[in-house]
């Protein structure tokens, strides 16, 4: 953009924390902070894209101390989980920063996350350990494994206590971050913000132009995840066939190959 955005003259590191929950448009979000000029931004796929990561943010889950400067090197901006769940130590360590905190109906919201994020996991946890699929996935995607870990640990057991199921409580849990976020960060650096509201706001916020003839990206709603999780989730079925018959031809020809070439 012409106009340096008034956060980029912020110091070095992250100009924007997003202390919203995942699903309430934070890939949207993320998509609207690159176009203005606030990228790369980490989100949730970040970690899918680099599955060291989940080591570092498992491990900040478990209360040990990590180098976000250095996990997040690179990034302007970061939404969603895993994030959220720790935007006090990102306000601590980026004291500058803006907060973005995302918000949604909570039956809205609770609805979105249940058929989405918590049916993948769900079905990713009740793989049988000695299952086939479970056993060729440990060997040939240990990245997906480790953060699939890493959300069950932050999400599913730390920040909703496991029992995610009770609407109830997941909705309670979903209402007082929202308040606590609202509390704890001063009010000159908070915008409290609904996807639904488009450019203005966040324009506003960042201090920058609102961008001419571009529509405000609405990214990831439940049909179009639906849709990608199909895809995925046929992808990743056709690697695991193709993984599991390589697996079983190594089985069966191995011996024989070593005893050739040892015989030799």
């Amino acid at each position: 953009m012409a106009n340096q955005p008034v956060a980029s003259n912020r110091k070095g590191g992250l100009k924007v924390i997003g202390a919203g929950f995942g699903r309430t448009g934070t890939l949207s979000v993320k998509a609207a902070l690159e176009e203005l000029g606030f990228g790369p931004c980490y989100h949730m796929i970040e970690v899918f894209s680099h599955p060291n990561d989940a080591t570092q943010w498992e491990a900040l889950t478990r209360g040990e101390p990590v180098d976000l400067r250095h996990l997040l090197a690179g990034y302007q901006a970061i939404v969603d989980w895993p994030g959220c769940a720790f935007y006090e130590d990102l306000i601590q360590t980026y004291p500058d920063a803006l907060v973005l905190l995302t918000v949604r109906d909570p039956e809205n919201w609770y609805a979105s996350v249940s058929s989405t994020i918590y049916e993948v996991s769900r079905r990713f946890g009740g793989l049988r350990v000695a299952s086939p699929l479970s056993l060729v996935g440990r060997i040939f995607f240990r990245g997906r494994l480790r953060v699939g870990r890493m959300i069950s640990a932050l999400v599913w057991q730390e920040t909703f206590g496991g029992n995610f199921e009770d609407k109830d409580h997941a909705i309670a849990v979903f209402a007082q971050h929202i308040e606590n976020v609202k509390q704890r960060v001063p009010p000159d650096r908070l915008l409290v913000y609904n996807v639904k509201e488009g450019w203005e706001p966040l324009c506003t916020f960042l201090g920058v132009e609102v961008p001419k003839d571009t529509p405000f990206p609405h990214l990831n709603d439940r049909a179009n995840f639906g849709g990608n999780r199909m895809r995925n989730r046929e992808r990743l079925l056709g690697a695991l066939l193709v993984a599991s018959v390589l697996a079983v031809l190594l089985f069966l020809f191995l011996p024989r190959l070593l005893k050739v070439f040892f015989s030799s």
